[in-house]
């Protein structure tokens, strides 16, 4: 078992320690931030340079511990108004460095106080070079950070880091590789439905028509960028819980259908599924699928999903257009995909990730649908992709048009 220790040395005092263990037995000592206690999760690292704070508040994120490859994080600040949803959901947070002193004009608190309140526990002062190569070769793994009382407890039991080597109990160990995320969608849910109406002169200004296009939108854990989005071209936007099914869609007689991003394994959501199969058999509402809102329709449609070895996650990831050839940066965050070999034949596969060949967009032939994988509603950056709701907007007028 290896043990890496703490990446700035010095002693630091016991209140402050925390671990880093991880499945196969490795450990990184480092320095206590947020909340202190215990927590495992499942371990991932994302390669973005700046949208920490959508990445703490976005639910695709619940049950994982994120890893920031970025060096430096916590330098602007936190901001509510960049909030992805109302609270964080990562299980812990893993950081090389944290700014204790923000610089921004909108900053509203520090990164410190921020985990604090929402209970996570973070650990700085670790190699994350040396954690994310580990994660890229051996795939993503589950780990658990201690810090505070438990850090104490576990380092007094654990006393021989003089030569690099460590006994952790198995039953310790045991207890990380088994953790499972479940019930995902369940979860991230705010528990009740919502109807937002767009008013802002921006949002009149680009739909010049007098009608808004009413669009009910899927919480699968939605982050709040995508009804934003939506709102500014003029939608009328119903957000309904993940499990409402096909019929009260069809009942509130919408012009189109957003499926959102969210968390978890897209093939454990069966009867959601099977809802969403009900509204493309309907054939008449055009469907615009994001993240697990495209693995989910894909699944409907016949074609399947696996699960990647370290995942998508960061706002520099490239996709190529297969039809013009154009590549696009793109904001991701996913651990599954559609496996684009095993395609049903009214699929046409619309975009893929430079960088392995994996599925990132599917075009339906035979009814008004898309999907993405990544995510042209991102707040942060990049903005590359944006016009895929303008694409989204352009279906439900020639929809509306043919009514």
């Amino acid at each position: 078992m290896e043990w890496v220790p703490f990446l700035f040395g010095g002693d630091m005092d016991s209140t402050d320690k925390a671990f880093l263990i991880l499945a196969d037995g490795t450990i990184f000592e480092g320095q206590a931030f947020g909340a202190r206690g215990q927590t495992i999760g499942e371990t991932v690292f994302t390669t973005g340079m700046t949208g920490y704070l959508e990445t703490l508040t976005d639910p695709s994120y619940f049950g994982q511990i994120v890893t920031q490859t970025f060096p430096l994080i916590g330098n602007y600040g936190v901001m509510k108004e960049d909030y992805e949803s109302k609270k964080s959901w990562v299980k812990g947070y893993i950081v090389r460095e944290l700014c204790q002193l923000p610089s921004n004009f909108r900053c509203q608190g520090n990164l410190e106080d921020f985990l604090k309140e929402q209970g996570i526990i973070g650990i700085a002062g670790i190699d994350t070079r040396a954690l994310t190569k580990k994660l890229r070769d051996s795939g993503v793994m589950n780990g658990m950070i201690l810090s505070g009382p438990e850090a104490d407890s576990f380092f007094e039991k654990n006393n021989q880091t003089k030569n690099n080597t460590i006994n952790i109990e198995q039953e310790l160990l045991k207890e990380i590789a088994t953790y499972k995320i479940e019930g995902a969608l369940k979860s991230v849910q705010n528990g009740s439905s919502t109807t937002a109406h767009s008013s802002s002169n921006s949002a009149k200004q680009a739909n010049k028509s007098s009608t808004p296009k009413k669009v009910v939108l899927f919480d699968f854990g939605a982050k709040a960028n995508i009804q934003r989005e939506l709102e500014k071209r003029g939608c009328q936007v119903t957000v309904l819980p993940y499990n409402t099914s096909a019929q009260k869609v069809l009942e509130l007689n919408p012009d189109g259908i957003m499926l959102s991003n969210g968390p978890g394994d897209p093939a454990e959501n069966t009867e959601v599924i099977q809802e969403i199969k009900k509204l493309c058999d309907y054939k008449k509402i055009p469907i615009f699928g994001i993240c697990l809102g495209h693995q989910m329709l894909a699944l409907a449609r016949g074609a399947k999903t696996s699960k990647l070895k370290y995942g998508h996650r960061g706002g520099n990831h490239p996709v190529k257009d297969t039809q013009t050839g154009r590549v696009y940066i793109t904001s991701q965050n996913h651990g599954y995909a559609v496996k684009n070999q095993e395609l049903p034949a009214y699929a046409r596969e619309s975009f893929v990730n430079v960088n392995d060949g994996t599925c990132e967009g599917l075009d339906y032939t035979d009814i008004p649908a898309f999907s993405v994988q990544f995510h042209p509603e991102a707040c942060g950056g990049p903005h590359d992709t944006n016009f895929l709701f303008d694409k989204f907007m352009k279906m439900m007028e020639a929809n509306c048009a043919t009514k």
